[in-house]
């Protein structure tokens, strides 16, 4: 089994509105140092982290997204495939810090797609949910391998 087939298996899970919590993000959240965690607390890269530690896998260990920057071996947007290639994206409006800056805002998915300008990605906390969406490839920082 793939990293993108076992996040497959979790498309549709979601943020738990109100006091409650969703309690594998929370525990997603916990493996990342996070104690006492909530799933308003931003998970794509928790989320991430927990499937790879289930599959044994190189992991950041992080819930900043841009932590996976410095995970596995970096590729070319054009090589990747999915199955195990993580993709960094910047986040926020305005100009951005690169991908030399790990501690600024990003979003990090495991990559299903390319498509023109466009790269179809199946992450955690895309519209509060785990899901398959497209971002600009403008907004990638990088591509990473993690087997």
């Amino acid at each position: 089994m793939t990293l993108y087939d076992l996040a497959q298996r979790f498309v549709g899970m979601t943020e738990i509105a109100g006091a409650k919590n969703n309690g594998f993000i929370t525990w997603a959240h916990f493996l990342c140092g996070i104690a006492d965690a909530t799933d308003e607390i931003p998970w794509c890269s928790s989320w991430l982290n927990a499937l790879a530690w289930m599959l044994r896998l190189p992991r950041s260990k992080s819930a900043a997204a841009r932590s996976w920057l410095t995970v596995g071996v970096p590729i070319a947007l054009a090589d990747a495939r999915p199955g195990f290639d993580v993709v960094i994206f910047k986040r926020g409006s305005g100009p951005q810090p690169g991908a030399d800056v790990i501690a600024a805002p990003g979003h990090v998915a495991m990559f299903a797609a390319l498509e023109g300008d466009r790269v179809l990605v199946c992450g955690g906390n895309q519209g509060d949910a785990v899901s398959v969406a497209s971002f600009p490839v403008a907004d990638v920082l990088g591509v990473r391998r993690l087997a």
